[in-house]
């Protein structure tokens, strides 16, 4: 089989602190950060890797975290020489690097420089997690940064040269009326942001929003906040691709398309995950090993779990991805990913399109407006 396109995960796990809705793999910085071992932490688990590579091209990079704004542009500079001594990457290659507001204070840098050294790096992309520009919802949430912050870092950016870059703003915060939801997209706009994250928040649990939950909005404001948001989105050129994914023309994010076409990626960092489609059709799950202090020790080998997907599951696993595109995924993909014929989910594509949640078409894989709202409920139809 053709294996599909090929992408790179690199997680970096430290933060300033840990915000209360956070549930990803990120911890506190306690002291000076091992930059330097870190980084020969990161290419040592590629070289234990590279089998996965399977002579592909790397497509697209992305730089998670944690705040990975806090590793200087001495350490990345440093990373992609390494990692482009083992790997191919596309000559239009887009390499994504996950940045905090909050690192504008935490470093003193007001002139921007340490964009401009992530840009000399190799870096292209920026994904700036600025999540609100309200005073008090960035306090309630944790967050390091002031709404000044936010447009100063917005604004180093594109003096930086990053002319693709995305904004992150969360939705359904405590307190939040419909009025102060269009607030935040308005800024993001106004200051010129390509591409828009606006996800609702959500509690999720072993976060301390769990343990104390805020007060959030019911659900006929939810929804108004919701509706309000997309169409201010809509009139402002934004085209909403993915769920909570928008973009300008030409400025979607490639790395996040690969996910959510069932592409793989290799995955380095502690607590990364990866996937990756063998020759014979095969796909492994795996993920690295979790807390910083253990990545950072030598071994064998750095993954802590691996799980190859069963043939049973693939159907889901296929759709929970691809369904979550607006414009569908051309059916032949199915087959292309996951070796199995079309027509063992054609019953189950058939029953959604009399139900109205999918388009009726044989050569597309697409929600209608209505199956985008209700993804749950067509998921449901290719549970094994």
């Amino acid at each position: 089989m053709t294996l599909p396109p090929l992408s790179l995960y690199i997680h970096i796990p430290w933060c300033v602190r840990k915000c209360p809705y956070c549930d990803f793999n990120s911890h506190a910085r306690q002291s000076e950060l091992p930059e330097a071992a870190y980084v020969a932490a990161l290419l040592e688990d590629l070289q234990q890797d590279l089998d996965k590579v399977q002579g592909r091209e790397i497509n697209t990079v992305f730089i998670g975290g944690g705040t990975p704004s806090l590793f200087s542009p001495t350490a990345y500079s440093t990373l992609f020489h390494g990692l482009r001594r083992e790997l191919s990457f596309a000559a239009d290659c887009e390499i994504t690097l996950e940045a905090n507001p909050g690192t504008v204070v935490e470093t003193g840098d007001q002139e921007g420089q340490r964009f401009a050294g992530y840009r000399e790096a190799g870096i292209n992309r920026l994904s700036i997690g600025v999540q609100s520009f309200a005073s008090e919802q960035l306090r309630a949430l944790g967050r390091i940064h002031s709404s000044d912050h936010a447009l100063i870092a917005i604004d180093q950016a594109r003096k930086a040269g990053f002319d693709s870059f995305n904004v992150d703003l969360m939705h359904g915060l405590s307190g939040q009326s419909t009025e102060a939801a269009q607030r935040d997209l308005q800024a993001a706009i106004d200051a010129g942001a390509p591409h828009i994250s606006w996800y609702q928040l959500t509690i999720e649990p072993n976060t301390e929003f769990y343990k104390r939950p805020p007060t959030l909005p019911v659900e006929n404001d939810m929804a108004d906040i919701q509706q309000t948001g997309l169409s201010l989105l809509a009139q402002a050129g934004f085209h909403r691709y993915e769920v909570s994914a928008f973009a300008r023309p030409g400025h979607r994010a490639r790395h996040n398309l690969n996910y959510w076409q069932f592409g793989d990626y290799l995955a380095l960092g502690a607590g990364a995950h990866g996937k990756i489609t063998q020759a014979d059709g095969r796909i492994l799950r795996y993920q690295k090993t979790r807390k910083p202090e253990d990545y950072l020790q030598r071994g064998p080998s750095r993954t802590s779990k691996q799980q190859w997907i069963a043939t049973e599951d693939l159907p889901l696993e296929f759709m929970m991805n691809v369904l979550r595109l607006r414009d569908g995924i051309p059916a032949s993909v199915f087959e292309q990913r996951t070796g199995l014929s079309l027509s063992v989910i054609a019953p189950n594509i058939e029953l959604l399109q009399e139900q109205g949640l999918l388009e009726a078409s044989s050569q597309l894989i697409q929600p209608t407006a209505r199956g985008f709202d209700y993804l749950d409920s067509i998921l449901t139809a290719f549970l094994p």
